[in-house]
Order: structure tokens, then C-alpha cells, then sequence
């Protein structure tokens, strides 16, 4: 490996565990990388979940020491996603990787609609609902999030905006809680989604472990700034991140 490519992927992991840890979609970054430097796409897709569970691992170790994250009523929901990320997985080794038509216009759909909400009804994203965590879970919301687990397995990219809609909007959390248990969720269901690909030899642990340098820095840098920033910041963030992003899925959709 040269000097040079060991630079590249640190340096985007750093750019990645931030975006990820904070919002969602930086797996985009790395998943593109990987596959300039020559991995096949059902590679790249493996090899990524090597930092992503480093980077959620640091990332939820500083939620849990700030008392953000409160680790038994986050557990139940990550119950469906890791159910849904083993079928989502196995599914990817089957099936090529594809800028889908109807996935694009679900996520900008997605993107348009939180972005909307935060801007211009904050309240739940700011205040949050306790009412609603304490709540025993519905079976909707399982279902969605179980949804949520078979995309994350197959690709990830972009997954932590669609646990953000289904963790404010159904589940009462702020959006500093919220990317808290998104970050947990993750950290939980990476490893069921890592061990598949290892089995089918779909991971560069070399690639995978050099780039979680970067991500774990980021992870940490980003999760700081939430926790001493506070809730409005990460609003505002996320809404930019989520401009972005939908900015990029229309030039997918189009181009």
C-alpha cells in the first residue's frame, strides 16, 4: 500500500465517522473510495462495516459517559433492524448494487420531508416527546424499523436519515438522543451484517482497518461537538447534511 492511498482513506474516514455519527449518508464517501482503489462493490460494501463499527463504538462510549444515551430503552429498537440487516445482507451478496429509480425517489422524498419538519416545525426534533420512549412499541414502528435493517444490511448508505425519521417523529426522541440510539442501533447490528460478508470472503481487512482510523476520530470529534453544542446545533447540521445528500440523490435520479 503507498503512502498516498493510506492518506485517502484516512482522511475520508475522518470526513465519514463525523457525517455518520452526527446525521447519516457518509458511507457514500467511503463505498465510492473503495471502489476507485479497486475493490468490487459487494467488497466495498463489506469492508465499510469494519469502521462503521469502530466508529459507532466510539461514538456511543462518549453518548453513554455524557448520560445521552440511555442504553435499556434504546435496546428494543434495535431488535427488527438487526433481524432485518441478516436478510438485507445475505441479499447483497446475491444481488448487484444499483442506483435504483424508485430508492432515489424514496430518499429525497425522505430527505424533503425531515428537512421541512425541521426547519419549520422543530419542536419534536428539539423537545422531544418522553411519553412517547417510555411507550410500549407498536408494531408499526417495528415494521419500519425492521425495513430499515434489510436496507442497512444490503447497502447502509444513507440508512441513519430513515432511523432519524422513525426515532423522532414515531418514537418521541430529541435529535441529540436520536442520533445517540441511531449510533447504538448501528453498533449492534454492524457485526450480524459484518459476519455475513466475512463468511462469503466480501471484506479487505486491510482497507477496512486503515479507513477506521480515520473513522473513529471523526466519530469521536463529531459526537463531542453534539454533546457540548447541544440539540439545536445537530438540528441545523442535520438539515444541511440532508440538503446535500438530497442534492446528490437528484443528480443520481437525473443524470
Amino acid at each position: 500500500m503507498t503512502v498516498g492511498i493510506f492518506i485517502a482513506l484516512v482522511c475520508s474516514g475522518l470526513a465519514v465517522g463525523f457525517i455518520n455519527t452526527l446525521a447519516g449518508g457518509g458511507t457514500v464517501i467511503s463505498m465510492t473510495l473503495f471502489m476507485m482503489l479497486g475493490l468490487p462493490p459487494v467488497t466495498a460494501n463489506g469492508t465499510n462495516r469494519i469502521a462503521i463499527i469502530l466508529q459507532n463504538l466510539v461514538a456511543v462510549a462518549n453518548f453513554k459517559r455524557n448520560k445521552v444515551l440511555d442504553i435499556p430503552k434504546s435496546a428494543k429498537w434495535s431488535i427488527p433492524v438487526i433481524a432485518g440487516a441478516i436478510v438485507g445482507s445475505a441479499a447483497s451478496i446475491k444481488v448487484s448494487i444499483t442506483n435504483d429509480t424508485v430508492f432515489q425517489i424514496c430518499f429525497i422524498a425522505v430527505m424533503l420531508f425531515m428537512a421541512l419538519m425541521l426547519l419549520f416545525n422543530p419542536t419534536a426534533s428539539l423537545k422531544g416527546n418522553p411519553a412517547k420512549i417510555d411507550k410500549p412499541a407498536a408494531f408499526l414502528e417495528y415494521f419500519f424499523l425492521f425495513l430499515i435493517g434489510i436496507y442497512a444490511g444490503f447497502i447502509h448508505v444513507g440508512m441513519g436519515y430513515f432511523l432519524l425519521a422513525v426515532l423522532v417523529l414515531m418514537n418521541g426522541y430529541n435529535l441529540l438522543q436520536a442520533n445517540a440510539v441511531k449510533n447504538f442501533i448501528v453498533l449492534l447490528y454492524t457485526p450480524f451484517s459484518l459476519f455475513v460478508f466475512i463468511r462469503m470472503g466480501e471484506v479487505n481487512y486491510e482497507f477496512g482497518l486503515i479507513h477506521a482510523i480515520g473513522n473513529m476520530i471523526g466519530a469521536y470529534v463529531a459526537s463531542r461537538w453534539a454533546i457540548n453544542k447541544g440539540v439545536n446545533f445537530v438540528r441545523w447540521l442535520v438539515i444541511v447534511l440532508m440538503i446535500l445528500f438530497g442534492i446528490y440523490h437528484i443528480y443520481l435520479l437525473v443524470k
